[in-house]
């Protein structure tokens, strides 16, 4: 079920019959009275929500739907007027997932709807990874190394992490340094490579697996 919130009824009636036509469910509403009222007797997969509208605003809906722990995780694409950039930041900094600029086509609607499904779609939790001789276990925190077990820093075992979970993809040493020391880490990119180094050398024949990809960064693959 999707809920439309769109106080402008030839638009809301519109974006309904869009919806419908590609398959989805959905129910329209002209405020956040109506809103609130449906949202206690049914909970939506994805939320359209206008910012500009009578009474409560699309922004102070938002931040309340983040804040109620059974809201929390609904997705939520915003629809903006043309110059209200202001607006758009603010609902993605308060956890809207996506944000159309009226006006919009329908099927561009249905596009955005679907990818944000897509991407709030729960994940099943892994336990293990495996690549190779390399074995993971994430609920221990431990790694074997063709049959052995290694001993690695918080550092050391992030990266293999990071590597393991996205076996072919080639990483940045700035995508290395935000995703595992993190934004506020302040120093070079060497320290990427030291890291890397070190967990070659710990990782032994498996070590291999973690390959330099000239003027780019690096990657984990099996040479099979």
């Amino acid at each position: 079920m999707i809920f439309c919130v769109e106080d402008d009824s030839s638009i809301r009636d519109l974006m309904l019959y869009a919806l419908s036509t590609a398959g989805f469910e959905a129910k329209g509403f002209a405020d956040s009275v109506e809103f609130w009222s449906a949202i206690k007797e049914e909970m939506p997969e994805l939320i359209m929500l206008d910012i500009m509208l009578p009474g409560e605003d699309g922004i102070s809906i938002l931040k309340k739907l983040r804040s109620q722990t059974a809201t929390a995780d609904v997705p939520v694409i915003l629809a903006t007027a043309k110059g209200t950039e202001y607006d758009k930041v603010i609902g993605l900094d308060i956890g809207a997932d996506d944000y159309l600029t009226k006006p919009f086509g329908m099927m561009e609607m249905i596009s955005r709807i679907k990818a944000v499904l897509r991407r709030s779609i729960p994940k099943e939790k892994v336990s293990t990874l495996n690549l190779g001789q390399l074995k993971m276990n994430i609920d221990e925190h431990t790694v074997e190394s063709a049959g052995k077990r290694v001993s690695l820093t918080l550092k050391e075992y992030e990266l293999l992490q990071k590597f393991m979970e996205n076996p072919g993809i080639v990483f940045t040493r700035e995508q290395l340094l935000q995703s595992v020391w993190g934004e506020e880490f302040i120093g070079e990119t060497r320290t990427v490579d030291v890291h890397i180094g070190t967990l070659r050398t710990k990782l032994g024949v498996c070590g291999e697996y973690i390959e330099t990809v000239r003027g780019v960064g690096y990657r984990m693959e099996v040479q099979l």
